[in-house]
C-alpha cells in the first residue's frame, strides 16, 4: 500500500481505478489525466506482477491500495472503489474509469475538467454521464505494435459513428446503449449481450452513493438522470476506449485462465473467438477521431447549455 491520501486537497478533483498488469499503459494514461486537472488518483492493483504497482507507488500524486482477493466477488472491483470513493471521495468530483478509458468533455481542447466540474456546481448538476466510444486501428490489432508512453489513439483511432440501440432502465431509470464494433462482429449473433456503452464516470461524490454495476448506474437513482426525457439535450461526454491495441491478445489469454470477468468472461471469450475470425474491425463505415466537435455533431455527445 502507498497512501499519500494527506496530500488530497478540499478542492481537489479525484480519479478512482482498479487495474492489473498494465504497466504498459500507465505514463500515458496518469499525463492524459493530469493536463485534464485530475489532482490525485486512486488505485486498487489487484495482483499485479508486470511492475505497474511499483511504478504507481513511485508516483507522488498517486496512493495505491493492494489485493490479491477475487475481482469477480468484488462485484468487478466496484466493492472496492465504492469503499475507497466513501472513505476519500465525499465532497470531491470522483471520476472513475479504467486504464484504457480516456475522458472527453465539450471544450476538453481548451477548459480544464475544473472548468466543467464548476460549471456543473454552479447548475447544481451531481453527475455527468459519457458514453464508452470502442476506438480501433485499420487492420489487424498486431500491424502497429503499441509502445509505452504512446498516444493510443494515434493508432486506434477509428470508430463507429452510427449502429447503436439507446433503450431505458426502468429499474435504476439510467439509459442503456449498446452497439458499435464489438457489437457488429464479436456479438453479431447476440446483440442483447454485447457490451454495455452508457457510463456515468463523473460524480460530485457523496459518502451515502454507490455504484451498482461497474460506473453503469448509481444509487441514488436520481443520480442516473442525466438525461432530458423531453425532447431537449443535457451536456454529455465521451469515454474514448483504447482496448483494442496490440497488448489486447495476450491480455485475452490471461483474463481467460484467470476467470475473473463477468459471466463467466464471456466478453473475453467473444474477443478471443473475434480475433481469431477477424481479427480487423475497420469497415467501410468507420469515422476516423478528429476531436470532441466531431463527436458532437455526429450526436454521440453534447455541450447542452454550456456555453
Amino acid at each position: 500500500m502507498s497512501n499519500r491520501s494527506k496530500k488530497i486537497q478540499s478542492s481537489d478533483i479525484l480519479l478512482f481505478s482498479t487495474q492489473r498488469n498494465e504497466r504498459i499503459r500507465l505514463p500515458y494514461f496518469l499525463r492524459y489525466y493530469r493536463d485534464l486537472g485530475v489532482n490525485h488518483f486512486l488505485f486498487v492493483d489487484n495482483g499485479s506482477d508486470d511492475g505497474s504497482r511499483e511504478y504507481l507507488a513511485e508516483q507522488k500524486d498517486c496512493s495505491v491500495w493492494t489485493t490479491v482477493a477475487s475481482y469477480r466477488r468484488s462485484r468487478f472491483g466496484v466493492d472496492w472503489l465504492n469503499w475507497l470513493q466513501m472513505r476519500y471521495g465525499h465532497g470531491h468530483w470522483t471520476l472513475v474509469v479504467d486504464p484504457d478509458e480516456f475522458f472527453v468533455y465539450p471544450f476538453c481542447d481548451t477548459r480544464p475538467l475544473s472548468a466543467l466540474t464548476d460549471w456543473l456546481d454552479t447548475m447544481s448538476i451531481r453527475s455527468f454521464p459519457a458514453m464508452l466510444l470502442d476506438m480501433y486501428p485499420k487492420g489487424p490489432l498486431d500491424a502497429q505494435p503499441y509502445r509505452e508512453g504512446q498516444n493510443p489513439m494515434e493508432i486506434a483511432c477509428w470508430f463507429d459513428s452510427g449502429n447503436y440501440m439507446i433503450s431505458h432502465n426502468p429499474t435504476y431509470g439510467n439509459l442503456w446503449i449498446q452497439g458499435g464494433p464489438r457489437a457488429r462482429t464479436m456479438f453479431a449473433g447476440d446483440a442483447l449481450h454485447a457490451p454495455t456503452l452508457n457510463k456515468i464516470p463523473l460524480v460530485k461524490w457523496h459518502r451515502s452513493y454507490c455504484y451498482v454495476s461497474s460506473t453503469h448506474m448509481l444509487l441514488p437513482r436520481g443520480l442516473n438522470q442525466t438525461y432530458d426525457e423531453w425532447g431537449g439535450e443535457k451536456a454529455s461526454g465521451c469515454l474514448l476506449h483504447a482496448k483494442f491495441l496490440s497488448t489486447l491478445p495476450a491480455k485475452v489469454e490471461e483474463e481467460l485462465v484467470r476467470g475473473e470477468h463477468y459471466a463467466g468472461s464471456r466478453e473475453y471469450r467473444a474477443y478471443a473467438d473475434g480475433l481469431n475470425d477477424s481479427p480487423d474491425l475497420w469497415c467501410k463505415w468507420s469515422e476516423k477521431y478528429i476531436n470532441w466537435r466531431q463527436l458532437e455533431i455526429l450526436g454521440l455527445m453534447s455541450k447542452g447549455n454550456w456555453a
